[in-house]
């Protein structure tokens, strides 16, 4: 007798993505970047927050996937999962706490080491560790997580678990909303402690009420070459990553040798920047699709330009989201910084949810691809409205309008890549996907960092102006890589074996 799914079900099965959630939307918005502005100098302070985000994104790339596959041949009596949720969430705790920590070795006596030898405070060194540590830990529950819902779901069932799941995703901005302020007052303590009981009441909700089938039969196949292309994809970005900053680095040095005005540095390092970053992509991209799927790569080019397109706008609008609090300082001057950008995140939500909804409906009508290609032109206008922007409200408007877009984006590309892929090999194609979203993260903020630094040493505040209107350029590039993408859509017709290319 087949079980019977309600809502409740749907809920718990998909209550961690809460936790992890509160998380992510207060650690790498709100908390890091205001303890890195503590702790760096203040000429450095975006060099230093995308340091730690690098290393912590590259951490996350290897750690995540290779928990997913020890998972996947795990034969514990509790299920394959659930003995990785616990275990992670159970390490979670105490990284938290040294991440909430860090402050207080600010003024530690092991700084006369640190300083001279590696240029940095304990405290961040501290903060590093926390942050690393907090990265294994917290992967090593994402990637078993991921499987919950095919595992535990019947499929009839799965899309609407995916859809509670979603939920589960957007609600925590809501609530973030409430600690912007405890930041921005020092209570470093009492964040890390909503936070960690986010974890902790997630965990106990998913491991008392989920119920998994253990496996049975133990898994043979070796895990030494899915690891291997692993670690070559993680090396891959972050080696493409650095050589871009270098080429930046390198631009902006011959400028200032040469005494350019600051109009033109802006132009050809800005020019540079945009060049490294969309390069960055495009070379991990095609060579980590040879290393993912090999020689079949030749023959996908759809797809190598779908992963292109999905993340030059990840690429974009997760760095938008991480040097948001050092514009609202910095160009806004607001004393408050971290509390209004928990506001500008929960604004940026209200439009995003029912965009992503609505989306969905509209994608099916007017086709995935054309509707992909809007999401980034609409996140564009909002981005360069940005640029405009000299007070709250209008910062406000073009979080609206960025919302609209991300939502939109959300709605239809991960539908159009599944259309692509071999179905037959979809996880395999998809995962590359899912791995190379992190390389996103590592090449948007481990360029735009420095770049940042480096014009705001030009004109305090003009470093925001210039990435940010990279990431507009990162999010017309993600609308243009459609062109070369050919899609097998549905056509509305009364039989579906009909199809057409566009």
């Amino acid at each position: 007798m087949k079980r019977h799914y309600n809502w409740v079900d749907h809920v718990t099965t998909n209550i961690y993505w809460f936790g992890l959630n509160i998380a992510s939307g207060t650690i790498t918005p709100v908390l890091l970047p205001y303890l890195v502005a503590l702790f760096a100098p203040v000429e450095q302070k975006n060099t230093y927050l995308a340091t730690v985000r690098v290393i912590g994104l590259a951490v996350a790339m290897l750690v995540q996937p290779m928990a997913g596959m020890l998972s996947d041949r795990n034969l514990s009596r509790w299920g394959r999962r659930r003995p990785f949720i616990v275990g992670g969430t159970v390490f979670n705790l105490p990284f938290l706490l040294i991440v909430g920590a860090s402050p207080l070795f600010l003024n530690s006596t092991f700084n006369s080491f640190f300083q001279p030898t590696f240029g940095v405070t304990t405290a961040y060194i501290v903060l590093l560790a926390g942050i690393v540590l907090l990265q294994i830990s917290s992967n090593f529950v994402q990637g078993p997580l991921q499987a919950l819902i095919p595992d535990v779901m019947p499929e009839n069932q799965r899309g609407r678990s995916s859809g509670v799941k979603a939920v589960m995703e957007l609600l925590p901005v809501f609530l973030v909303i409430f600690i912007g302020p405890l930041v921005d007052r020092g209570q470093f303590g009492l964040v890390v402690s909503v936070v960690g009981a986010g974890y902790l009441i997630c965990m106990l909700i998913t491991a008392r009420f989920v119920h998994e089938e253990p496996l049975k039969e133990r898994v043979t196949a070796s895990l030494r070459e899915p690891i291997a292309r692993l670690v070559a994809l993680t090396v891959l970005f972050v080696a493409v990553t650095q050589a871009a900053v270098w080429l930046v680095g390198t631009s902006g040095g011959l400028m200032k040798q040469q005494g350019a005005a600051i109009a033109m540095q802006v132009a050809v390092v800005g020019a540079a920047g945009l060049i490294g970053m969309a390069g960055a992509i495009f070379i991990g991209v095609y060579f980590g699709a040879g290393i993912g799927i090999g020689a079949e790569a030749r023959g996908q080019t759809s797809f190598i330009w779908w992963v292109i397109n999905r993340l030059l706008f990840l690429a974009a609008v997760g760095s938008i989201q991480g040097f948001a609090q050092f514009f609202m300082r910095d160009v806004l001057r607001l004393p408050n910084a971290a509390t209004m950008t928990t506001v500008l995140l929960a604004v940026v939500a209200l439009f995003l949810v029912p965009s992503a909804l609505f989306g969905g409906y509209l994608a099916d009508r007017i086709g995935r691809k054309r509707l992909v290609g809007l999401a980034g032109l609409v996140a564009a206008a909002g981005t360069f409205l940005l640029l405009l922007a000299n007070d709250v409200p209008l910062v406000l408007v073009s979080g609206c309008i960025i919302g609209l877009g991300t939502g939109t984006f959300m709605a239809s590309n991960w539908a159009l890549g599944t259309d692509l892929v071999p179905p037959k090999q979809a996880g395999r194609y998809l995962g590359i996907s899912n791995l190379a979203g992190a390389g996103a993260g590592i090449v948007g903020a481990g360029i735009g960092g420095p770049m940042a630094d480096f014009f705001n040493f030009l004109s305090p505040g003009l470093g925001y102006l210039v990435i940010f209107a990279i990431y507009g350029a990162l999010f017309l590039l993600s609308a243009a890589a459609l062109t070369q993408v050919k899609t097998v859509v549905e056509m509305p017709t009364v039989t579906r074996d009909v199809k057409a290319t566009v």
